[in-house]
């Protein structure tokens, strides 16, 4: 017999969802998450976000949840990747390194009794974002996985955000090691790059519209099946419906 998780109800020995959402089963749990919902962080998870305010010692960080996340200027790296004491000077200098406006990448450290979260960029492979598109989806349709930063073969990497922010951008042609994570690279992106950055875009638009789950396989499967068709006509509720039911039939002969 399946058991009854968060969001369903017994109803005549019957297991009903309680929210329209996606259904999620583990073993027999099974569970239905909510599309139209707000972010709730657990450690591990890597976000999205974008600094609102700059305070002592701390930026005020927007990550998609009930209450404003928290990234500490000593749960960061500073430009070398150095790890040392913080200082006067470090705190005078912190609109040097994010801004309000900026976006980052980061992992969530720890969750306030309250709820709100506790980020780090102590990672070179996290840190301020440099060019390309945000897409803000559920977060309940993006697919917990090892890693949520992909280089996809296509020519463009995505960072799918937990919290439901997905950054989409150039793939960099050199891992840079130096940076600490705050070197931008404000180049001009070529034309070829931006074409498939917004083809990639509304894929996701699309996956989402289907409520299909966003994880790299089907964003690429996604790709591949708009490919007969022009970047905005993707947006066509019938090519939509087209491209996303190619996908959904990919993935489960994946599965299968």
């Amino acid at each position: 017999a399946l058991r009854r998780g968060h969001g369903t109800y017994v109803c005549d020995e019957k297991l009903v969802a309680s929210v329209a959402g996606v259904v999620e089963r583990v073993n027999k749990l099974v569970c239905v998450k909510p599309l139209k919902s707000r972010y709730n962080g657990e450690v591990g998870d890597i976000v999205v976000g974008r600094i609102t305010e700059v305070q002592q010692k701390r930026w005020k960080v927007e990550t998609n949840s009930r209450l404003d996340s928290v990234l500490l200027l000593s749960s960061m790296n500073l430009p070398g990747g150095e790890l040392r004491r913080r200082s006067a000077e470090d705190e005078l200098a912190m609109r040097d390194y994010l801004q309000e406006g900026d976006l980052i990448s980061a992992e969530v450290q720890s969750v306030f009794s309250d709820g709100a979260l506790s980020l780090h960029t102590r990672s070179l492979k996290y840190g301020k974002l440099g060019q390309g598109v945000l897409v803000q989806v559920s977060p309940s349709l993006v697919k917990r996985q090892k890693t949520h930063f992909h280089d996809l073969p296509c020519g463009a990497s995505v960072i799918l955000g937990n919290n439901g922010f997905i950054w989409i951008y150039p793939t960099p042609e050199q891992k840079d090691e130096e940076g600490g994570g705050f070197t931008t690279n404000l180049e001009p992106v070529p034309l070829s790059d931006r074409e498939v950055i917004s083809r990639l875009r509304n894929c996701v638009v699309a996956l989402v519209t289907q409520n299909l789950m966003l994880f790299d396989t089907s964003i690429l499967y996604c790709y591949e099946a708009s490919l007969p068709h022009q970047i905005k006509d993707i947006l066509k509720p019938e090519v939509m419906e087209e491209i996303v039911l190619e996908t959904r039939q990919k993935l489960l002969d994946l599965e299968g």
